[in-house]
């Protein structure tokens, strides 16, 4: 692994890739565990440099490690230590703690030469400033001071060597840039002098010194110090030492010296030439190679015909660069390795640009003047695009470097003529050149022939070839062009290379035009939509001239027709997307074709065995071979897919070969296959495994059930079956919703004969509102009753549950029979947590309760499945917090979220963030459980999930209730209340809303509108079966009987209350305010009466009391 500090963050494997460092807090973590690799990092000071403060973050950064650890993998350990964390690396692997090395050795190296290139080595490894992307993080304005500080001291010292050997002509320009960056800085100031006056422009070196002089007087109110004084006194006496001989780092006229070659050797620091391939700038130029000395150097033998020096031919360009830096600076030191290199990718990736840029960059020749050894590289593009056969490839880089077609000496004009491979060799074979062949696909033998033969002759010759399929020959190094990339997760939009570019062009056509919280969602559509592919994204920029961003990006499901126009000085197959796709695919031989109109079904990609079961052709392994040669086809480890606009257009093919329902029916029944193998593991010990088996191919899952549902419900309905198991441990439920009412839409009340157990998971995944679910939910009782579906499906137990509560008292003990009789492992550990949560909600039995409830936990660790483990340890943890054990509490909540995480079940994690802020805020600690609820509710509308989005918000209009902001409080509850959709979960909530509301009446002196909100709630929570949520409204009611001066109607309401729930309310302020009120006026003696009267009530009694409470 390869880290980057100096300049926006990234982590690069050892293949070149880079690696997804997640969003900013995730970024910032890594980048302070790397700036003290192979240290250990106090969570302190991690939680201090993350979040500028220690209160509530200790749980957060263990969050953000457990993620950090997943992400990095064994690649880079991040190891626990009972001080803090440690990033397991070799320092050299982080390329800011590799130059903090380079400069100190550079700095004590005893040559002024060694000095030069080490430092110059060191600084190669800059990219930008020092943790450009993180510099809001509490940590990064310190450290990135540090460093450019410790950057400018190495700029100071690398021209402090160059000046000891005589490079004064060099660095006089980058002196002034610098000397204007920071003109307070005498060390520079003084060494722009000394320079200058090296150069016999003393006068200029005596305005330096006093344009300094005044500037520090002005700002500082001080003298020059005593060096840049002195520097001044022996320029007027003229008594600085004399310069050396001049030289200039382009051609280092001055003869080498023994310590000067050795120096100065490129190969000198190996880990900084391979490993770090950065852009040079102005200041982190690497000294250039001793030349051989000019009296050494052989002359060049006379040719018969001379080519003209190439300076030109490039096409210059009217657009910004954006977004290939790193690829140009890899490509840069690629060139300088090998010979020949293929720039390979798909059509409009933008290899033509990048191979532009790269000759942009590259040394060139003086004109008029044959280059030889030591001399710098000419540089000829030659554009092949426009040809039509491969016997024009020869004539067509004869023409580009100028070459006559005569012959090449008098004596052969009586002979027949050389053919122009004759003549190129002859021209090219004592010249130091890069040749840049562009768009070779549609003659690629021809342009491999004759790359081959070229780069055999001629020892100068360096080829840079660009293809949509490599050349093929001995020699070749690939370096693929992917599209540009899209913002990280939580990453600031502009931080991608796709969305720059389309806020550049897009500008360009609308002025003013810019990326902003408005338009940043649709311009992330449209460049997702594209596969960040900057031909595309340019097409689609020049369209904001007519259709706003919004606009523009609902219409891309028909990319094709959209970005119908481009330039018009483009070639033709650059003029369209269209277009941009046709030229590849008329490339294409029958076999390749059918293939990838095929592969077209698989909608994000596919293993070698998927695309053998569902596309049927001969020789699959070979022919896929060839889509990828080709850059139809994407190779990603195990896998095979097509960018989303080859995807559309093959899919087009598809259509007219009247082979779609076909291709989509065998695709939907390997969907299919693929979740039946996957469903007996995903309760059980390989549970992560499948999961991510089924990561993988979520694409096509996805793909596979709309075409079903569409085409064949009862096919839809066992996929869907099965996608709710694996969407629920993920904790996306809200997917399975849309399909599962379209579903229903279809298949009314009477499903398809042998398919019950999947209606009904249909029915429970559907979450339709009270009215239109009526029906469903009663076939789906029935069948329920019918038949052992939890048997077959043994998740519908939970789904069913958590959809319906427990209002259906037969089914209810039906169910409790046959999961009792059930031989499956994961459904006996079930039944305990069912036992556990019943024991609870109905019965008000919390000893019962816990008992089960670890029964479960116990069952399910045993099983390996991590969901049920979750669910039994935050009931745990919602039973010790009702109890005061705070500790406990706390304990199994942080185990809850762990497993939670393991899972990636983010939909449950929302929900337990909630539970946990619950419980702090039921212990008195408002501010922790506001930031709790906060972030599930950001979390929970990320997700789209409605239920979650609702119970946060509950939470934090409680805590506006608790610190008095009561106006917030009851807008948030009529929102919940008016939000509400009839289910199960909404009816809890809006017992809870209106409960709210009457504590604020109550705390307002309205002690009639108090009482009415309470039988509300009573009345709604007695429906819905819900004892503790009873209890709640029952708490409220004394309240009510409180504020009326009932203060011993109160008590026995308090007893009423607990008898309810089971416990005491240990802790609830709203509990203790009305309990203090009665014991105060009714004295401890009798408070205690009337409580314990309450609290002797049975459950019917107490029910009955609270329902007739006015």
């Amino acid at each position: 692994m390869r880290f980057v500090l100096l300049g926006p963050l990234e982590a690069r494997r050892t293949d070149g890739s880079v690696m997804a460092t997640g969003g900013p807090r995730l970024r910032a973590l890594l980048a302070m565990l790397l700036l003290d690799a192979g240290r250990v990092v106090t969570a302190e000071r991690l939680i201090d440099g993350l979040y500028g403060e220690r209160g509530g973050a200790a749980n957060a950064l263990q969050s953000q490690v457990s993620r950090l650890r997943k992400g990095l993998g064994p690649d880079a350990p991040v190891e626990f230590h009972p001080a803090g964390y440690r990033l397991a690396l070799d320092p050299s692997e982080v390329d800011a703690l590799l130059f903090e090395r380079l400069a100190a050795e550079g700095k004590a190296a005893a040559s002024p030469g060694e000095r030069a290139a080490v430092l110059g080595r060191a600084l190669a490894l800059w990219r930008g400033p020092a943790l450009a992307d993180l510099r809001d993080a509490p940590f990064a304005a310190a450290q990135a001071a540090r460093l450019d500080e410790l950057r400018l001291d190495a700029v100071e010292a690398r021209i402090e060597a160059e000046l000891e050997l005589g490079l004064h002509g060099d660095v006089v320009p980058e002196l002034r840039d610098l000397v204007a960056a920071h003109p307070l800085r005498e060390r520079l100031r003084g060494q722009l002098m000394r320079a200058l006056y090296a150069g016999g422009r003393q006068g200029e070196a005596l305005a330096a010194y006093e344009s300094g002089r005044a500037l520090l007087a002005e700002e500082l109110g001080v003298d020059p110090s005593p060096e840049l004084a002195a520097t001044h006194l022996a320029l007027l006496r003229g008594t600085l030492p004399p310069p050396p001989a001049p030289r200039t780092r382009a051609t280092g006229q001055t003869p080498a010296t023994p310590e000067t070659r050795e120096a100065w050797q490129t190969s000198a620091i190996p880990e900084t030439r391979e490993a770090w391939q950065t852009p040079a700038t102005p200041e982190t130029r690497a000294v250039p190679e001793t030349p051989v000395p000019s009296q050494t150097r052989p002359a060049p033998a006379p040719p018969a015909q001379q080519a003209p020096a190439v300076v030109a031919m490039i096409p210059a360009q009217l657009t910004g660069f954006v977004g290939r830096e790193a690829d140009l600076a890899a490509l840069a030191g690629l060139l300088e390795r090998a010979r020949l290199v293929t720039l390979i990718g798909p059509g409009g990736a933008g290899k033509t640009r990048l191979a532009v840029e790269a000759c942009l960059a590259s040394p060139r020749a003086e004109p008029a003047r044959p280059t030889g050894p030591g001399g710098e590289r000419e540089t000829c593009f030659v554009a092949l695009g426009p040809l039509g056969h491969g016997d024009e490839v020869a004539r067509a880089v004869l023409a580009a470097l100028g070459l006559r077609e005569g012959p090449l000496e008098p004596s052969q004009a009586r002979t027949a003529p050389a053919g122009p491979v004759e003549r190129l060799v002859a021209a090219l074979s004592g010249r130091s050149l890069l040749l840049v062949l562009d768009n070779c696909e549609h003659v690629v033998e021809a342009t491999a022939a004759l790359a081959h033969r070229l780069l055999a002759s001629c020892p100068g010759l360096r080829v840079l070839a660009t293809s949509r399929e490599a050349l093929g020959i001995t020699g070749e190094t690939l370096f693929p062009v992917s599209p540009l990339a899209l913002p990280e997760a939580g990453a600031p939009p502009l931080s991608a290379p796709a969305v720059r570019l389309f806020a550049e062009r897009a500008a360009a056509v609308r002025p003013g035009f810019a990326v902003d919280d408005g338009n940043a969602a649709d311009v992330l559509r449209v460049c997702r939509a594209l596969d960040g592919l900057p031909l595309a994204i340019e097409l689609a920029a020049a369209r904001l001239r007519a259709l706003p961003v919004a606009e523009l990006a609902a219409r891309l499901d028909d990319a094709f027709a959209l970005l119908s126009r481009g330039s018009r000085t483009a070639e033709p197959r650059h003029r369209t997307l269209r277009a941009v796709v046709e030229w590849s695919w008329d490339l294409l031989d029958e076999e390749e074709r059918t293939l990838a109109r095929r592969l077209s079904v698989f909608a994000g990609g596919a293993t070698l065995e998927a695309v053998e079961r569902v596309c049927r052709v001969p020789d699959t392994v070979g022919v896929l071979a060839g889509l990828a040669d080709k850059s139809l086809v994407e190779v990603a480890g195990d896998r095979y897919r097509m960018l989303r606009t080859i995807q559309a257009f093959c899919v087009e093919r598809l259509a007219e070969a009247g082979e779609e329902e076909r291709l989509r029916r065998a695709h939907a029944e390997h969907a299919l296959g693929l979740l039946r193998a996957a469903a007996p593991h995903l309760l059980g010990a390989g549970q992560l495994d499948r999961l991510a088996t089924l990561d993988a191919e979520q694409d096509d899952l996805r793909a596979a059930l709309r075409w079903a549902v569409a085409a064949d419900p009862a096919l839809g309905l066992r996929l869907l079956a099965d996608l709710v198991t694996y969407w629920w441990l993920r904790g996306r439920r809200p997917e399975a919703v849309a399909p599962a009412r379209a579903l229903l839409a279809e298949v009314g009340t009477r499903p398809p004969d042998g398919l019950a157990a999947e209606y009904v998971l249909c029915v429970v995944s559907a979450a339709l509102p009270a009215e239109e679910a009526a029906p469903h939910l009663e076939r789906a009782a029935e069948l329920m009753l019918a038949a052992d579906l939890v048997e077959e499906r043994p998740p519908l137990l939970i789904f069913w549950s958590v959809l319906t509560g427990p209002v259906n008292a037969e089914l209810r003990e039906v169910l409790s029979e046959r999961v009792r009789a059930s031989t499956h492992p994961w459904a006996a550990a079930m039944s305990h947590l069912g036992a556990g949560v019943l024991a609870q909600f109905l019965g008000g039995d919390m000893d019962l309760a816990e008992r089960e409830c670890l029964l479960a936990a116990e069952r399910f660790r045993a099983v390996g499945e991590r969901w049920g483990m979750m669910a039994a340890t935050s009931e745990l943890a919602d039973l010790a917090g009702l109890t005061g054990r705070r500790e406990r509490f706390a304990e199994l909540m942080d185990e809850s979220l762990r497993l939670a995480d393991e899972l990636g079940a983010v939909d449950d994690r929302a929900e337990l963030l909630c539970r946990r802020a619950d419980g702090v805020l039921l212990m008195g600690d408002a501010e922790a459980a506001e930031s709790g609820y906060a972030q599930a509710l950001e979390l929970a509308a990320r997700l789209g999930s409605a239920s979650a989005v609702e119970r946060a918000r509950y939470g934090l209009a409680e805590v506006a209730r608790r610190r008095g902001d009561h106006g917030r409080a009851r807008a948030a509850y009529e929102e919940l209340l008016a939000a509400g959709d009839g289910s199960f979960g909404s009816g809890l909530t809006a017992v809870q809303a209106r409960t709210g509301l009457g504590r604020i009446a109550a705390a307002e002196g309205d002690a009639e509108e108090a009482a009415a909100r309470q039988r509300e709630a009573l009345a709604t929570a007695l429906d819905l079966r819900s004892r503790p949520h009873a209890a709640g409204a029952m708490e409220g009611l004394a309240g009510v009987a409180a504020l009326r001066g009932d203060h011993e109607r109160a008590a026995l309401l308090l007893g009423a209350a607990r008898a309810l729930r089971g416990i005491p309310r240990v802790g609830d302020p709203d509990v203790a305010a009305v309990e203090d009120a009665a014991r105060a006026r009714l004295g401890g003696e009798r408070y205690a009466r009337a409580h314990a009267e309450g609290a002797r009530l049975t459950r019917e009694e107490a029910l009955a009391l609270a329902a007739g409470t006015s």
